[in-house]
């Protein structure tokens, strides 16, 4: 009779992380360490986002970000 072992890798959870990856380990930390530093998000808290979930808070960072620049630079236009 054949022996049935399930393997866990760390269930969903950790294969999506792995497959959706599409940016190196250096920007990564990089990045988490900015939304840490800069935006006061918890190390907890990036790590447990969804990969989907983290490319929308990037990228409504990114839109913040520049929206202050262009206020900061009309601000010293004027």
């Amino acid at each position: 009779m054949w022996l049935y072992r399930r393997a866990s890798f760390g269930g969903p959870s950790v294969f999506f992380r792995i497959i959706l990856c599409d940016e190196s380990l250096a920007n990564m930390i990089s990045t988490n360490f900015s939304m840490m530093q800069h935006h006061k998000y918890s190390l907890s808290d990036i790590e447990n986002m969804i990969p989907w979930e983290r490319e929308v808070y990037m990228t409504l960072l990114v839109k913040h970000i520049a929206e202050e620049n262009e206020r900061i630079k009309r601000q010293n236009q004027g």
